[in-house]
C-alpha cells in the first residue's frame, strides 16, 4: 500500500494518498505523519539531510542512484520491488527488459532540450539519452562534461544535429513553443514520461517512441 506521494506523482491518475510536498524538497514532517514502512529517495533528487532525519526517526529509506541507462534503471527497479518491498517480479519488467535489450543503428543526431529560459539540454550519462540512443537517435551533447548543460541558444542552433527532440516535461514544449527556436531542423514532440520514467511506462514508451523518432509526427521548424 502506498502511504504518501509527492505533489508531482501523477500516475496512476486515481492515486488518492496524502501529498508530502515536492520531489526535491519534501515536507519531512508530513512524511513522518503518514508513518511509512519504507521511503524511496533518489541520490540526485533528495537532500542527504532529509534522508538522515527520516532514518534518525526510525524510518527506513531506500536510496536509488540516478540511472545512466535503461538496464541500470530496470535493475534498480527490480531490486526495489523484490528486495526492498519483497514483491514478485512483475511481468512488465521482463517485457521491458526484452524490448530495450537491443539497439538500432544511429540514424539521427538530436538536441534534447528539457527546459528553456534558460535552455537546458540532456548531456552525458542520462537515462533519456540512452533511451533515444537505443532507438537510433544520438545525443549531440552526449560527450559534454555536464549531465544537463545550459548552452546559449545560438550555440544550440550551430550544433551539427538534424533533429530536435522536444518532451512535454519538465518543460511543456508544444508545436508553438520550441520548434521556432530551431529554424530548418526537424523536430519531434514526445512524452517526457516516456523518456525519463523507469517503470511500466517503458513498455508503451518503446512502441510510442519508435513511431515518432523520426516518423509521421516529426515536423520541421519554421
Amino acid at each position: 500500500m502506498i502511504a504518501g506521494a509527492t505533489e508531482y506523482c501523477t500516475h496512476p491518475a486515481d492515486l488518492d494518498v496524502p501529498r508530502v510536498g515536492g520531489s526535491k524538497y519534501p515536507d519531512v514532517d508530513a512524511v513522518l505523519d503518514v508513518e511509512p514502512d519504507l521511503v524511496v529517495a533518489n541520490a540526485e533528487e533528495n537532500r542527504p539531510e532529509d534522508v538522515d532525519r527520516l532514518r534518525a526517526n526510525g524510518v527506513p529509506v531506500w536510496v536509488t542512484a540516478a540511472a545512466v541507462n535503461v538496464p541500470d534503471g530496470l535493475g534498480s527497479v527490480r531490486r526495489l520491488l523484490t528486495q526492498g518491498l519483497g514483491l514478485t517480479e512483475p511481468d512488465w519488467l521482463v517485457e521491458a527488459e526484452n524490448l530495450w535489450s537491443t539497439s538500432v543503428p544511429v540514424h539521427s543526431t538530436a538536441i534534447i532540450p528539457v527546459w528553456r529560459r534558460p535552455w537546458v539540454v540532456i548531456g552525458r550519462d542520462t537515462f533519456a539519452g540512452d533511451v533515444l540512443l537505443r532507438l537510433g537517435v544520438a545525443n549531440a551533447y552526449a560527450e559534454h562534461e555536464e549531465r544537463y548543460p545550459r548552452p546559449k541558444l545560438y550555440e544550440l542552433q550551430k550544433q551539427d544535429a538534424d533533429l530536435v527532440v522536444l518532451p512535454d516535461e519538465p518543460y511543456l514544449f508544444t508545436a508553438d513553443d520550441g520548434p521556432e527556436a530551431f529554424p530548418g531542423k526537424r523536430y519531434a514532440l514526445v512524452s517526457g514520461r516516456y523518456l525519463t520514467w523507469c517503470g511500466p511506462s517503458l513498455v508503451d514508451a518503446y512502441h510510442s517512441l519508435r513511431t515518432s523518432l523520426p516518423g509521421e509526427t516529426v515536423g520541421r521548424g519554421e
